[in-house]
């Protein structure tokens, strides 16, 4: 078997043969110079490694110094900055907790003036409908009494006041609801940073707490790099500042809006208070004129009816004049138709005859006077009864005047009062 090289190829036998010679010789001998020179430069080589091991342990002795210092000033000053941090963060939380505890309070005051708002809003639905009902029951009124007097003029400004009030504590409800809105909008905004500067503040507690001895202190592998929604302390500081700026903006705007409901309520109370009082004085005032007016018609009803007593007795009188009229006539006409027969000569118009024409032409004329005059009567009587009939109508309109006015709208109008909330 050809033997081979450990990596190379097989070797021939000449080759083999010259390398198992070489590897039998003896090995070269050193010169006592090489032997001493060789010594030396260990000596040397020693010494030099020596020198550069004592070198590298001052080296690092005086570098383990400055690291030690190094990193102790500098965990001294991120300790500080860590306590100047928390002191930065908690006067941020007390700023952000008095503007909470500032929008908390106007958004209870407002609260406040919206069940008032509500209150008072409710309260003018009632004097409108009555408002409104005087209205309709005035339109009930009859004949000449069917006016557009002072009464309806105020009844009618009434409604328009109450419905004018109504629209205005309507629109005023719906700009408190929308910046109580706005408020508990701004107190997210702050209670959100509150709770992200009370969560920022723990954890900066608990690394104030941590020591070099602090048992579970550990490696946190990519603690160094920057990642995340990192912010600028400036941009830290501005958003806590637009949450305060916006909740003292809607603060301001509440404190406005409260001194605006409150002379609203107090306004609009006066200005119904003062309608209403304008609508029962002017309600007084008609039904005193009414009842005037038909004190005065039952005076002249009782004036014609007893003008009427006596046009009827005077009619009965001249009746009966005339009726005593017809004997004497009818006598006078008997002694003439009599008279008519005498025979002959006898038949002379004598003073008899002529004074019996005389009295029947007397007698007729004054019954034709009686009847003329009765006539006359009977047409003023027609007259009078005509003028009492009238009276009498409008004598029940004047009640019902008075019925509409006083009993209907006055007691309905007892239960209108103006609450002041």
């Amino acid at each position: 078997m050809v033997p081979r090289s450990k990596n190379g190829p097989a070797l021939y036998p000449e080759t083999f043969q010259k390398t198992m010679a070489r590897l039998l010789q003896a090995p070269p001998k050193f010169h006592p110079s090489e032997w001493d020179i060789a010594n030396k430069m260990q000596c040397a080589s020693t010494e030099s490694q020596k020198s550069r091991s004592e070198r590298m342990i001052a080296e690092s002795r005086r570098l383990l110094d400055e690291t030690e210092k190094t990193t102790q000033k500098t965990q001294s000053d991120v300790n500080k900055k860590i306590e100047q941090r928390q002191e930065e963060v908690k006067f941020w939380k007390q700023e952000l907790e008095n503007k909470l505890e500032q929008i908390v309070h106007e958004t209870e005051v407002l609260l406040t003036f919206k069940i008032r708002l509500e209150k008072s809003l409710e309260s003018c639905k009632e004097p409108l409908v009555i408002a409104q009902k005087c209205l309709l029951n005035r339109q009930r009124r009859a004949g000449i009494d069917l006016v557009h007097d002072e009464v309806e003029q105020e009844l009618v400004k009434e409604a328009e006041v109450l419905q004018g009030v109504i629209a205005l504590l309507g629109r005023t409800l719906e700009q408190t609801n929308e910046q109580i809105r706005l408020n508990r909008s701004a107190k997210y905004n702050l209670e959100m940073d509150l709770k992200d500067k009370f969560t920022a503040l723990m954890i900066d507690d608990y690394c104030a707490s941590l020591t070099n001895n602090t048992p579970d202190i550990r490696y946190a592998d990519n603690a160094v790099k920057i990642e995340g929604d990192f912010v600028s302390p400036e941009d830290w500081i501005d958003f806590s500042n637009i949450n305060i700026e916006k909740a003292d903006k809607q603060r301001n705007n509440s404190l406005a809006l409260g001194a605006l409901i409150d002379g609203i309520l107090s306004q609009t109370r006066n200005d119904m208070r003062k309608q209403c009082e304008m609508v029962n004085v002017a309600f007084r005032n008609k039904v005193k004129e009414v009842k005037d007016a038909k004190h005065k018609l039952e005076t002249l009803l009782a004036m014609v009816m007893d003008e009427t007593a006596s046009q009827e007795k005077n009619i009965a009188a001249l009746k009966k004049a005339i009726a005593d009229k017809e004997g004497p006539v009818k006598v006078a006409q008997t002694r003439l138709e009599a008279r008519n027969h005498r025979p002959n000569v006898e038949l002379c118009y004598d003073t008899v005859q002529y004074r019996l024409i005389s009295e029947v032409q007397e007698i007729t004329k004054n019954m034709q006077r009686l009847k003329s005059t009765l006539a006359q009567a009977e047409t003023v009587l027609k007259g009078l009864s005509r003028r009492q009939l009238s009276l009498e109508e409008e004598i029940q309109v004047k009640e019902n005047t008075l019925y509409i006015d006083e009993v209907l709208c006055m007691q309905m109008r007892e239960s209108v009062y103006i609450n002041s909330f």
